[in-house]
């Protein structure tokens, strides 16, 4: 066989994968993920466009984003999510800490669009104390702003769901559907869906029952097409306990089976899977994990 044609066979079977993949470093670059999303076999992945536990950033300069839009097209993986930082609150009711929320959240929003990113995938944030109502309220009139400020972007922002700790909002899916429902523009937002934390929040997913009675939920809430990003995350901690504590897939409370029923339903085929679990020391966590969703998609067991 030539070389030619087994570049095209490794391209078919690649692209007929399930669309999985993980949370990848971003260490020497943005552009420097693509190869560590190789080494670890995905087809999509996650990234940071900068150190998540820090306010700023460096710019981006025009050679990394070359490098980052060369480096995509050559390794194929796609599509590509960002995650925004920890530390952004658009929530919060202190104004100081929302306007750095907020105008970290505008930098980021501007990152992911110059590297021509789908999605970033944010917390929707915690109130603090001000009230979930308030809260919504607030992330609200924030995202309002931000999108005032960005008018023509494509790219979009998933709102994540979350295990509701502490003053988290978006642990309910009524949640996330109020903040969405109440924006000026919806159709600029998505929601990525974390297992872990809706497991944590007491959605189930261990038994065909509680798995689909959990998606019909979602769905009915927000339509298929806003479901644009899956975190898939055992859970350390039981069901509704509401502690975000992520595991390695079968390893947690959800367990293997819960696993199995999200990669064989075909509602989420064409939706980005993505690992945040542990990694080891040379992300040989991420090859089992992923080897193991690759198993269940296809039936097999193991």
């Amino acid at each position: 066989m030539s070389t030619e044609s087994k570049k095209k066979k490794n391209a078919k079977r690649k692209a007929n994968s399930p669309l999985v993949g993980a949370h990848m470093s971003i260490a020497g670059g943005v552009s420097k993920s693509f190869a560590r999303g190789e080494a670890a076999s995905c087809r999509t992945m996650q990234i940071f466009t900068k150190n998540a536990n820090q306010w700023k950033a460096n710019p981006l300069v025009e050679e990394e984003v070359e490098a980052f839009r060369k480096e995509r097209k050559r390794s194929g993986i796609t599509p590509v999510v960002a995650h925004d930082s920890y530390l952004i609150n658009i929530a919060s009711p202190e104004g100081k800490k929302r306007g750095m929320s907020k105008r970290a959240l505008l930098e980021e929003v501007e990152r992911v669009e110059a590297l021509g990113i789908e999605y970033l995938v944010m917390h929707p944030g915690a109130h603090m104390g001000a009230g979930e109502e308030e809260g919504i309220r607030t992330i609200i009139a924030s995202l309002n702003e931000i999108h005032r400020k960005t008018e023509g972007y494509r790219m979009k922002i998933l709102l994540e769901t979350t295990a509701g700790q502490g003053t988290n909002l978006g642990y309910r899916f009524e949640q996330i559907e109020a903040m969405i429902d109440g924006v000026d523009d919806p159709d600029r937002l998505g929601v990525c869906m974390d297992t872990c934390h809706i497991f944590a929040a007491g959605y189930d997913l261990r038994t065909e029952e509680g798995y689909e009675k959990t998606i019909k939920e979602l769905f009915a809430r927000f339509g298929r097409k806003k479901i644009l990003c899956v975190h898939v995350n055992d859970s350390l901690k039981p069901f509704e306990s509401r502690v975000d504590r992520h595991a390695h897939i079968g390893e947690g409370e959800i367990g293997r089976e819960g696993f199995r029923y999200l990669m064989q339903d075909p509602r989420f085929a064409k939706v980005p899977k993505i690992l945040e679990t542990p990694k080891g020391g040379k992300m040989e966590m991420d090859l089992i994990n992923l080897g193991l969703l690759r198993r269940f998609a296809t039936g097999k067991t193991g």
